[in-house]
């Protein structure tokens, strides 16, 4: 069967005012937080890779990461793809002064041609952890709809506040995603404006599965979204969003928990922990020192560059 793990990085980079060429190593040979999302898929079946970038970056891109992973997929069999998110790619004059792109919706309308299957879909500069990926991989066989949860304890920042979308959940089911803005940690519990939240709450981290119709979805959406917009500057087609509308409509939409701890670097003094973090992997046998994609393909002689 094939599955497709769509990755979102159209706006890799861009934190900071940096650019791809920018991005930080995390890894002992140079990885960067998105080569163990596809190590991890890879690893738990998934055999399509399609990046959403732009066309700005992408010569960058390829240079830092797509030429790379290229080839380690070309060695596995794996199908890699990219697709453009742009400005412009609307059926509308685009608003004057919009400089905001138009959200993860419309970013994953830009890869509709491609796919064919059901897949799923991640942030690029997210870890997201092994055991997510093997959820998701044996998820897609459903053919429904499915977000991978992880505990709101996994997924805070030591060095300042997070938002994060706290689920509402019911029989296992999604019953809608509250976002909450400011949750800082302190010590074993998180608070949000004064209140104490729930430290083992499922929070989403925007790590997805959907069916191949969804692109439909998405498809027929689009264009209402643009009919009725209140902020033509700032308004985005997000999937939290078009998923709270589905649940509205009554589709279901599976969450599926995992204790994975969730690496990202939101404030740059983040970069410190999230090195010792994958440090602490490695010393734990969870990835391979020497090359990480030695155990996908251990015949093979490739080597991060």
């Amino acid at each position: 069967m094939k599955k497709t793990l769509v990755i979102l990085a159209a706006g890799i980079g861009s934190r900071y005012g940096g650019g791809v060429k920018q991005l930080e190593p995390v890894g002992p040979n140079g990885e960067l937080i998105i080569d163990y999302s596809i190590h991890d898929a890879i690893q738990a079946g998934f055999n399509k890779i399609i990046f959403i970038i732009r066309h700005d970056i992408e010569a960058d891109f390829r240079e830092v990461i797509g030429n790379r992973i290229e080839s380690v997929c070309k060695n596995l069999n794996i199908e890699v793809a990219y697709a453009f998110q742009e400005l412009q790619s609307v059926p509308i004059p685009v608003p004057e002064g919009r400089v905001k792109p138009w959200g993860t919706g419309h970013a994953l309308l830009a890869c509709g041609n491609l796919v064919h299957e059901p897949f799923a879909v991640i942030n690029s500069d997210d870890y997201y952890g092994k055991s997510g990926f093997h959820s998701a991989s044996a998820f897609l066989e459903t053919g429904q709809y499915g977000l991978i949860g992880y505990p709101l304890r996994n997924t805070l920042s030591d060095n300042g506040g997070v938002t994060r979308g706290i689920c509402i959940i019911k029989g296992g089911k999604l019953v809608g995603i509250k976002e909450t803005r400011n949750i800082q940690k302190q010590n074993d519990t998180a608070v949000a404006e004064g209140q104490v939240l729930h430290a083992d709450a499922s929070v989403s981290m925007n790590f997805w599965c959907f069916p191949e119709s969804f692109m439909d979805v998405l498809a027929v959406g689009f264009p209402q979204f643009l009919s009725a917009l209140s902020n033509p500057q700032k308004d985005e087609y997000l999937l939290p969003i078009i998923i709270d509308g589905l649940l509205q409509g009554g589709t279901e939409v599976s969450v599926l928990p995992t204790e994975e701890r969730w690496f990202g670097v939101t404030y740059k003094e983040d970069k410190a922990s999230v090195v010792e973090s994958f440090s602490g992997l490695y010393q734990d046998g969870i990835y391979n020192s020497d090359n990480l994609y030695a155990d996908l393909y251990p015949e093979s002689t490739l080597t991060i560059h």
